[in-house]
């Protein structure tokens, strides 16, 4: 995955329980990012004992 941002400038970020973040994936518009964060969040993950996830959407270069 590049990182220029250029084709694809919106991430989606997880973010765990215990303040790791990982990106999941990288979108050509927000919307795109949107509404795979909505569908990511939405799925039940089991186990791992890292506490609730959050799926977040960010511009490349900008983190909130």
């Amino acid at each position: 995955m590049s990182d220029s941002g250029a084709g694809l400038p919106w991430l989606v970020i997880r973010e765990d329980g215990n303040g790791n973040r990982y990106r999941v994936g990288s979108y050509g518009t927000r919307a795109e990012a949107e509404k795979a964060a909505a569908r990511l969040g939405g799925e039940r993950h089991g186990g791992g004992g890292a506490g609730e996830q959050l799926y977040v959407v960010e511009r490349v270069g900008r983190r909130g």
